[in-house]
């Protein structure tokens, strides 16, 4: 894909939700599972409100509703013009489509900032996610308060709440990452 083309279209969680979903529509994948994480989290419930269906069971981490406070002020510090070399270096060993790509990626990130329609899920929209959801949260996320995933197990049918102890934003990895995967697969087999 041109590095050109990605500044045309719009980043947004529900497109990339999208962007998901019609490989698996091409492949005839009629069903599935799957994890996110952050970002990755935020695409799930776009995913299986768009394609109910779609989506058998979903493992949620650090996943939001709407973005809060907290989480709009770090993203106004998000530097586009001013990142470090050791950043770009990093940065470019993972987006391949060029510097236009990752400027698009920061801009994005910053732009969340004032972005009040991606991201605003209500309770009445996640009512309609059919998906098994296990929703995992650290009770120190830096992001978005533990009481967020409180609001979507409540909101969620029949969802469940694994709340990890002094985690922070994606509190699977480290420590808390055999005691993830067990949980995880345990929760896939039903």
């Amino acid at each position: 894909m041109d590095a050109r083309r990605i500044r045309k279209k719009k980043i947004t969680h529900r497109q990339c939700a999208q962007d998901a979903l019609a490989p698996l529509d091409h492949l005839g994948v009629k069903r599935g599972k799957a994890i996110g994480i952050s970002m990755g989290g935020n695409i799930l419930p776009h995913m299986a409100t768009i394609e109910p269906e779609g989506i058998e069971a979903m493992v949620v981490v650090s996943a939001t509703m709407y973005f809060p406070e907290q989480a709009r002020a770090i993203m106004r510090q998000v530097p586009v013009e001013n990142q470090s070399a050791v950043e770009w270096e990093t940065i470019r060993k993972r987006h391949k489509l060029g510097d236009e790509q990752i400027v698009a990626l920061w801009e994005w990130q910053r732009g969340m900032k004032d972005s009040y329609d991606d991201m605003n899920f209500t309770s009445h929209v996640l009512a309609r996610i059919t998906a098994s959801t296990l929703i995992v949260y650290g009770d120190r996320d830096f992001l978005d308060p533990v009481e967020m995933a409180v609001e979507m197990d409540r909101a969620i049918p029949g969802s469940a709440l694994w709340i990890v102890p002094h985690g922070g934003h994606g509190p699977v990895f480290l420590d808390a990452k055999p005691q993830f995967v067990q949980s995880a697969l345990a929760f896939f087999r039903g």
